[in-house]
């Protein structure tokens, strides 16, 4: 009885650290802290957070209208693997010309809700972000119709509106170009931690914050964090037309005072009302020449959550 209870013991005490070397090896090499916290994403990163970016916009009306054969005037025919392919490209372009002049974040243990930034003053389509980031070869991979879309309607397009919503404070606003999270990601707050992290810093620097959203369905969402929609537009080279919704949220102090003069029934200066657009022209640029290889603002209403 004595040897077997020995041998029971060795057993159990052997069970027991075996248990506790498995329970070690099972756990996660993605650091602890990528599940709660907001962090930059360099260049090291960009196809990660670029595939992410692509998985969130996979069925958005916007991404199609680049990429989709089926609604190519010229009669291109791609394969959808050669689709999803350029898709990505696309978003990869994007997110390395936002880490070299811009703001990519990210938050979940694997990239699952991304951000794409324009900080004040900041600019995607610089010469030398053109070349470092790959931009140029959109050019080359885009269809006859692919690049009329983008070259010569898209990217005028969201420059003229932005210019023309914001005014003389173009200059001054956060650009929310792109925010996306991944399908099985939805509903655990990400997107809303990547937006309030910068949304916190344009209050505290009392700026705005713009972004064009390419999903009615987001405007609510928006909504909540203080945008407003200041003006719709539409792409029409398609069978369909894509709506896309201007949105401008003030910062936190001119939405009080918006607020108090609401309530006490006066009249806003338009620099704070912010529903009057102005216009500012392009001084000492070649729009034509720079938008045959600018990576436009884009969408922001990719699946979020």
């Amino acid at each position: 009885m004595e040897t077997m209870s020995t041998t029971s013991s060795t057993t159990s005490h052997v069970t027991s650290s075996s248990t506790v070397t498995l329970v070690e090896l099972q756990r996660s090499l993605v650091p602890p802290k990528w599940e709660e916290c907001v962090r930059n994403v360099g260049m090291s990163e960009h196809r990660e957070a670029a595939l992410s970016l692509a998985h969130a916009f996979a069925v958005d009306d916007y991404a199609k209208y680049l990429v989709d054969p089926g609604d190519m005037a010229d009669g291109t025919s791609i394969s959808p693997e050669d689709k999803w392919r350029l898709h990505v490209d696309i978003m990869a372009v994007s997110v390395a010309a936002h880490c070299h002049n811009g703001l990519v974040t990210t938050t979940g243990p694997d990239y699952d809700s991304v951000a794409l930034w324009l900080p004040p003053g900041k600019h995607s389509d610089g010469w030398w972000t053109l070349f470092r980031s790959g931009m140029w070869r959109l050019y080359f991979q885009l269809s006859t119709e692919g690049k009329k879309r983008y070259f010569d309607e898209i990217v005028p397009l969201l420059h003229d509106t932005k210019a023309s919503v914001l005014g003389d404070r173009d200059a001054d606003a956060w650009y929310l170009v792109y925010l996306g999270t991944k399908p099985n990601s939805q509903g655990r707050g990400y997107a809303k931690r990547l937006l309030e992290d910068v949304l916190q810093r344009a209050d505290a620097e009392n700026r705005p914050v713009y972004l064009e959203s390419s999903s009615l369905a987001n405007n609510a969402y928006y909504a909540k964090f203080g945008f407003e929609i200041k003006r719709e537009i539409c792409l029409t080279r398609g069978l369909t037309p894509i709506p896309l919704s201007i949105m401008v949220r003030e910062p936190r102090a001119a939405r009080k005072v918006a607020h108090h003069h609401h309530i006490h029934g006066h009249h806003l200066p338009p620099s704070v009302s912010a529903g009057r657009p102005g216009s500012i022209p392009m001084v000492g640029v070649n729009k034509k020449a720079m938008s045959a290889f600018h990576v436009a603002g884009g969408s922001t209403g990719g699946k979020i959550g």
